[in-house]
């Protein structure tokens, strides 16, 4: 059974930083990433990350102040987020693809989701 599982969402202040993590289980993950959805609003990238190669990408409103990596020992791969803002605000998912070294919206697996909460 594939399971992807999120953790380290929270509350945190305007400036302040947090960080997520993702396990994942049961199958072999080229790609992961993730992805965010505040409310009223679709579904957004934010980061993905070759589980090979470690090459990253990032959406632009968040280059600069989050970084994702992985740690191949634990199949897990996390999201360092600093500076964090209002609009930061967001269900924060975890995606896997088994195919692919980087995930999109079309990504087949995908985690329960971690609330972020930023005041102002």
């Amino acid at each position: 059974q594939v399971q992807l599982v999120e953790s380290g969402g929270g509350l945190v202040q305007a400036g302040g930083s947090l960080r997520l993590s993702c396990t994942a289980s049961g199958r072999t993950f080229y790609g992961m990433g993730w992805f965010r959805q505040a409310p009223g609003k679709e579904r957004e990238f934010v980061a993905t990350i070759s589980w090979s190669s470690g090459m990253t990408r990032y959406a632009n409103s968040v280059k600069g102040r989050f970084t994702i990596s992985r740690d191949n020992g634990k199949n897990t791969v996390y999201l360092q987020m600093n500076s964090l803002k209002a609009e930061d605000t967001a269900v924060y998912y975890c995606a896997g693809d088994t195919i692919r070294a980087y995930v999109d919206a079309g990504s087949p697996y995908w985690g329960q989701g971690t609330q972020v909460t930023v005041s102002s």
